[in-house]
């Protein structure tokens, strides 16, 4: 047997008689059948003969069958080769299949998550995943960095922001109480309170403290009731963590990562990229001319890759928003005013199409909007933070240069009022052997989101996990 791939990369098959397995698309004009196996953007038309026998309401869409015949030259200009038909059988009929040879809208399709990777547009967009996966794992394997698992289940609340979904085995009609009558979880299975992680990066950093560099890739979950086209529950997070390396050096790690990552897929998927592009153009024309995008989707894959990536201090960028024309005549949502305030999407947005016309990365921001892990500036205002921001979707990943520093680390815990007992394993690494070291954040689904232009990241997960969302 053969896959669609594999029969129409070369003239390997051409005029060999070959076994072919797939979906029917469609069955027109009672001889044409085009198939899909899944492996390639690319149909294959098979045509009946008079000696092939077959029930045409049979080959309705969706249906699994498996073909033989001879691969010859196309007389069509839509394909390269067809398969001439000597046999065909079916091996599951699809009777009443929901997903009918016509466009259907995305908010239709969410709702039978199980089938819609049968259409073209999902099965590109699975396909662009897989390979951006690859690219990733490629990528640092290159670059020396060893692929480590991080708990799923944690008591580290890396963030602090207090969204982790619990785990427990207490039962939820009878929690027992203690002499307080708050919950007692020393009777619970890990005898202490702990959830669903929101970042693999602390520990992360113990392991970076032993094996120099290393990454995680893995689930992430946030108890955020956000139903946004940018939010999903359940995600996934590229982490990579480097020891003996400052905020230039993560800035320079995660600039070459996203660009070798993105164009990996560029060279290896083009017809994928093609017809999401040409989807991805036709979305923006029902948009308003204000949410439009100034760029198509290669386009704008193109203006990442090959645009220097501009640095940009937080207090600069600032000022450049103060002094800007949307916020003087308070066209943004949310105005520009005083320093310290965290910047939102339209800004990012300004500072990326309107004002620098590159990729940028924002560094050094106020120390009050950031995380206690990272590293404090002399200013004591500022923290070795750094934000790298696209076109259209604003922040695309986070990162800092670490807090090394025992004591100060100690300081910044107390003042976001988190528990330096619960981690004094990661004060340990402090304690013994500390080192500068810097990591960054990509949230992997924002990132396929991005990359192949679907407007909803719901679209771009097999199942997604959201807000009261369907559970299948």
């Amino acid at each position: 047997m053969c896959t669609i791939k594999e029969l129409l990369g070369s003239n390997k098959y051409l005029l060999r008689e070959v076994e072919v397995m797939g979906w029917v698309r469609t069955f027109r004009n009672g001889r044409f059948i085009t198939l899909n196996d899944g492996s390639t953007f690319s149909d294959l038309q098979l045509v009946l003969t008079e000696n092939t026998e077959t029930d045409e309401e049979a080959l309705a869409a969706g249906t699994s069958i498996k073909a033989f015949g001879t691969l010859i030259e196309s007389q069509g200009a839509r394909q390269r080769f067809e398969l001439q038909l000597k046999s065909l059988s079916v091996l599951g009929q699809a009777t009443g299949y929901p997903i009918h040879p016509k466009k259907h809208s995305a908010e239709y399709l969410r709702t039978v998550p199980h089938l819609r990777v049968r259409t073209r547009t999902y099965s590109s967009v699975m396909r662009l995943r897989h390979r951006l996966i690859m690219a990733v794992h490629n990528y640092f394997d290159r670059h020396g960095y060893y692929y480590v698992h991080t708990p799923i289940v944690t008591g580290s609340d890396c963030e602090g922001a207090g969204e982790m979904f619990q785990v427990t085995t207490l039962p939820l009609d009878a929690l027992p109480k203690d002499e307080n009558q708050k919950i007692d979880y020393t009777q619970d299975f890990f005898s202490k309170q702990v959830g669903l992680t929101v970042s693999g990066q602390l520990e992360a950093e113990a392991c970076a403290m032993s094996l120099g560099k290393v990454y995680t890739f893995g689930p992430t979950f946030r108890a955020e009731n956000s139903n946004t086209t940018r939010h999903l529950s359940e995600f996934w997070m590229i982490e990579p963590e480097t020891a003996f390396c400052d905020l230039s050096q993560n800035m320079d790690l995660a600039k070459d990562f996203v660009q070798s990552v993105i164009g990996q897929v560029f060279e290896e998927l083009p017809m994928d990229l093609e017809f999401l592009d040409e989807r991805f153009q036709r979305e923006q024309l029902q948009k308003s001319l204000s949410q439009r995008s100034s760029m198509g989707l290669i386009e704008r894959l193109k203006f990442v890759m090959k645009n220097v990536v501009t640095r940009v201090s937080y207090t600069e960028a600032f000022d450049i928003l103060k002094r800007s024309t949307p916020n003087k005549k308070k066209r943004f949502n949310y105005i520009i005013d005083q320093w310290g305030c965290d910047f939102q999407s339209e800004h990012e947005r300004f500072l990326v199409e309107q004002h620098f016309k590159s990729p940028i990365i924002v560094f050094d921001y106020p120390e009050k909007i950031k995380p206690f892990y990272m590293r404090e500036n002399e200013d004591q205002k500022t923290v070795r933070a750094m934000d790298m921001l696209f076109p259209d979707v604003g922040e695309i990943l986070g990162g800092s240069q670490r807090e090394e520093r025992l004591d100060v680390l100690q300081g910044r815990i107390a003042k976001k009022g988190l528990s330096d007992t619960d981690l004094s394993w990661y004060l340990d690494t402090r304690r013994f052997g500390t080192v500068p070291h810097s990591g960054f954040g990509l949230g992997f689904d924002r990132l396929v989101q991005f990359v192949s232009g679907m407007s909803n990241i719901r679209d771009v997960i097999s199942f997604p996990r959201t807000p009261r969302g369907s559970m299948l």
